[in-house]
């Protein structure tokens, strides 16, 4: 397919989701400009942080989020970090820069959230790159997080009582799975309690082997553990399933190489804002009405 690259005057050759079989080929593409302008040629405009704290009502638990994004041109990138995490320096580092170079960077959230900026600016979500948009209703925190799990959970195929990993536990989606009669095993980095009280797990590739499919937030592209995840699902014929607030542009381009869907939130994100928003799914099966 072919897009005309914003701030340039000629159309740009884009290669095609699917094209590439790792992030690091991805990323590669990208700086041999095989996606659209040289990446050294686009600056961001602007880099900030988002931090959150949340208990939606009726809830006993609640969760912290953070979000590096960074702007360019009409596009926004982000890549969610531990709280605290992010050195403050890398957001005025980001300000000004490149992104090849920002490509480069030592700070691996720093690097997802360029190349999610490049991406989103030069193939964003769009039916003619495979985008199937679903409808977020405005609503309050607790109803939005509902919508936007059962748009992610639909994009699984699997029968009633099978089990799912779930990686980077979200309340709303392990409720969505327990409605629709299906296991799961919660994973986060951070451990805990889910809201039922079930413990979780943080060995995300020690729990992978005894799950039918695995359902993955894109946060893991951040922090190195993504990567793992799609090889074994590859490897072991299993679906892959993105939520992906983080590298909401990336993942599209890994479809068929270990990832079967994705459910794509770019920035502003489900939990900014009351009104109505979008979410994008990528590949899965498509319900009726599913557009």
């Amino acid at each position: 397919m072919t897009v005309a690259a914003t701030g340039t005057s000629r159309t740009t050759t884009i290669e095609a989701h699917g094209t590439f079989s790792s992030l690091d080929e991805l990323v590669a593409g990208v700086l041999a400009s095989r996606l659209g302008p040289d990446p050294a040629s686009q600056r961001i405009a602007v880099a900030f942080t988002t931090r959150q704290a949340v208990r939606h009502a009726g809830r006993g638990t609640g969760y912290r989020n953070e979000v590096l994004s960074l702007r360019l041109a009409e596009a926004v990138g982000s890549c969610a970090v531990e709280p605290g995490a992010l050195p403050y320096s890398a957001v005025e580092d980001c300000a000004g820069s490149d992104v090849a170079r920002l490509l480069q960077h030592p700070l691996p959230p720093v690097r997802v959230a360029a190349l999610d900026a490049y991406l989103m600016h030069v193939a964003p979500h769009a039916a003619q790159t495979g985008a199937r948009p679903v409808a977020l209703p405005a609503g309050t925190s607790l109803e939005k997080s509902r919508a936007r799990a059962k748009a992610v959970v639909e994009l699984l195929d699997l029968p009633t009582g099978a089990t799912v990993l779930v990686v980077g536990v979200v309340n709303s989606l392990l409720e969505e799975l327990r409605s629709r009669g299906l296991s799961y095993v919660p994973c986060d980095l951070k451990g805990g309690l889910t809201e039922w009280g079930e413990a979780v797990v943080t060995d995300a590739l020690a729990e992978a082997g005894r799950c039918d499919a695995l359902l993955v937030s894109g946060m893991t592209l951040g922090n190195g553990t993504f990567e793992p995840l799609r090889r074994h699902a590859l490897a072991h014929g299993r679906q892959l399933v993105m939520f992906a607030q983080t590298g909401s542009a990336v993942l599209p381009h890994l479809l068929g190489h270990g990832v079967s869907a994705v459910c794509a939130e770019p920035y502003p994100f489900f939990w900014l804002d009351g009104g109505p928003g979008t979410v994008h799914r990528y590949g899965g099966p498509c319900p009726e009405g599913g557009r």
